[in-house]
């Protein structure tokens, strides 16, 4: 006996995921460069495979019925898949030559880098990685003049003709000298530290994330004063251990073999920080879709 499996084709597949997409006829047999008669019948064609109806066509109208929705899902898994493993054929097929421009915010490298990069390389061994730590602004000018392909920020406002997806939260830490009085057992809120003056990332260099910093003291009744501002966080550590203010840091940075600061995690509260990768949807660098595929889910 045949499997209903065996008797779809990614035809159908393809068909159905456009007229999903478009839920008109005639629009969607103009994408397909087919006639309208011609697309209905590899519907009707579907759905007698699959034995269920994918869409509802009363009263002149197209719509996805509940089993539609569901696997409307699914088919875009599957050949977002197939297109994954032609990317991958194609790139086997070139001797996975080529190179991907990255670039990111520094805690980036302390958390899905390492991983993303590592399993990339295991697949396509041939392709070297340009990697440049920049802050979100240097990231969205080096996108748009294709000197990168693709950026790790702390930002999801982006132009026209890019795309993103979040790959990691955390929470934020704040970063003291280690002299400080306050220790994390004592901790309850940060207006504990409203009196103490804060270095942070300039506003321009990450707004979305600037403005999360203001948020979290806002909702304890204070305006950080901002002594001094940077995006590195060697600086900010150094300015930190002389005295020269706090600052809030994503947790993923609360680390260094510095003796002369300490860090508290500011759990419990619902400002968390996120980590976006960003590409220009019309890339031409035939490796970026199979990394894009690697990506994780934030």
């Amino acid at each position: 006996m045949i499997s209903i499996a065996n008797q779809i084709e990614l035809r159908h597949l393809h068909y159905f995921k456009v007229l999903a997409t478009e839920l008109h006829y005639r629009k969607a047999s103009e994408l397909l460069f087919i006639s309208q008669s011609a697309l209905s019948q590899q519907i009707k064609q579907l759905e007698q495979i699959l034995k269920v109806s994918l869409f509802d066509r009363s009263n002149k109208k197209v719509t996805l019925t509940d089993a539609g929705i569901i696997f409307y899902r699914d088919v875009q898994q599957v050949l977002n898949k197939v297109e994954s493993a032609v990317v991958h054929l194609k790139l086997y097929k070139e001797g996975n030559t080529g190179q991907i421009g990255i670039g990111f915010v520094a805690s980036a490298m302390e958390s899905v880098l390492p991983d993303l990069l590592k399993r990339f390389n295991h697949d396509c061994p041939n392709i070297k990685f340009q990697l440049d730590e920049l802050s979100n602004s240097e990231q969205l000018v080096a996108l748009q003049n294709e000197s990168l392909d693709l950026g790790f920020m702390r930002s999801n406002n982006v132009p026209e003709g890019f795309a993103n997806k979040k790959v990691f939260t955390e929470t934020f830490s704040v970063v003291l000298p280690a002299k400080h009085p306050m220790v994390a057992a004592k901790f309850k809120h940060m207006g504990q530290f409203k009196d103490e003056s804060f270095i942070l990332f300039p506003n321009e260099q990450s707004q979305l994330y600037y403005q999360q910093i203001i948020n979290l003291c806002a909702d304890q009744g204070f305006v950080p004063k901002v002594a001094h501002r940077s995006i590195h966080a060697p600086t900010i550590f150094r300015l930190v251990e002389n005295g020269m203010g706090l600052s809030i840091i994503p947790t993923s940075l609360a680390s260094t073999d510095n003796p002369n600061i300490k860090f508290i995690e500011l759990k419990g509260i619902p400002q968390q920080t996120a980590l976006y990768a960003v590409w220009k949807t019309d890339s031409t660098n035939p490796a970026l879709p199979y990394l894009l595929e690697m990506l994780p889910k934030g």
